[in-house]
């Protein structure tokens, strides 16, 4: 199959396209969708061909435009998004997108979508019988001032969080200003104020398929980079996190990836995000043997999918940093022609 895959960067802020293709590499032809030049999955040797893509807040025509030139140039035959940002456009013309241009994917509604955003968690836990801390949405400094000054719900430290990206913890108000500013101009509104709770960061790495949990491992981080992303971690089997990702999927009757973010304080489990998507580290799930990438493909293909919930469980991941020499002749060529 010809798949087209997003989310290409590979630093230490890597988005989960590397991961994605790793699991694929062996069995499909693969095509890099980039937003950016220097994105180091380009350059890798992953991807048959690349091609930039306009940015998402472009717009819908200019999206469809672009994939429609993609699918005349390679065949391209699905496309799995990776990033939260592109993902309202690829949701809500998927039908479209297999209709007219043969393209499939496999993605939740845009009702599922919107269920699990962060500014509707608290319900959602409340619904799935599951704590989550006190999050707080706003549109003001001034709100934010007026919470953390002069209300008593919240105490320092907190998160501030976009809807989208970025997540930082502020321990004064001073702190909680600066980065309600740094998210905002850079990803709009609402930012999020939330709760901090202590505890260990455990996540559920699932793929549901009408409802119904068809795969999935749980892990616990041990170490991340400054902005959370794992830098170790090792599988866990956490009946409560098998049992929330279960109820989540049947709930929502949720179709493709997800994660689920949570905090483990050893008594009880607190719900912290739902991601739509693969994470980052979605290769460390093929490699203790459940390849959930291939059972999107197979899912797309309308074969029938095994279930396949069970893994190793105390097997470490070991986040490294690379490196990788190519002609510079190769960046310019994808800058100027949008495309290598």
């Amino acid at each position: 199959m010809i798949i087209g895959i997003s989310g290409l960067n590979n630093t230490d802020n890597p988005a989960p396209g590397v991961g994605v293709a790793k699991g694929l590499l062996e069995k499909h032809t693969l095509i890099g969708l980039s937003y950016d030049p220097n994105e180091p999955g380009i350059y890798q040797g992953l991807f048959s061909k690349v091609y930039l893509m306009p940015y998402p807040s472009v717009g819908a025509e200019e999206f469809k435009q672009r994939l429609r030139y993609i699918k005349e140039q390679t065949g391209l035959e699905a496309v799995i998004p990776t990033l939260d940002a592109e993902l309202y456009l690829y949701i809500k013309y998927q039908k479209e997108l297999e209709k007219d241009l043969g393209i499939k994917t496999f993605l939740p509604s845009l009702s599922q979508f919107e269920r699990r955003e962060k500014a509707k968690l608290a319900q959602l836990a409340e619904e799935l019988g599951i704590k989550s801390p006190k999050t707080y949405q706003l549109f003001s400094v001034e709100e934010l001032i007026k919470l953390l000054r002069d209300g008593d719900e919240l105490k320092f430290p907190v998160m501030v969080k976009g809807n989208y990206y970025r997540a930082y913890k502020a321990s004064n108000l001073e702190e909680a200003i600066e980065y309600f500013y740094k998210i905002s101009n850079e990803w709009g509104f609402p930012i999020l104020l939330q709760e901090v709770v202590s505890g260990e960061e455990i996540n559920y790495l699932g793929l549901g398929n009408r409802g119904k949990l068809v795969g999935g491992i749980g892990i616990k981080k041990l170490t991340t980079t400054d902005i959370g992303k794992i830098w170790n971690g090792i599988t866990i089997e956490n009946p409560t996190l098998l049992k929330l990702a279960r109820e989540f999927v049947e709930k929502t009757q949720w179709n493709g990836a997800f994660e689920l973010e949570c905090i483990s304080n050893g008594r009880e489990i607190y719900l912290i995000e739902i991601n739509p998507r693969f994470p980052a580290w979605v290769h460390f799930a093929t490699a203790v043997g459940v390849n959930l990438p291939q059972m999107v493909v197979d899912l797309m293909e309308g074969k029938e999918v095994e279930p396949q919930l069970d893994y190793p469980s105390q097997k470490m991941y070991v986040r490294y940093v690379d490196e990788v020499v190519t002609d510079f002749k190769l960046f310019r060529q994808i800058l100027t022609k949008k495309e290598l």
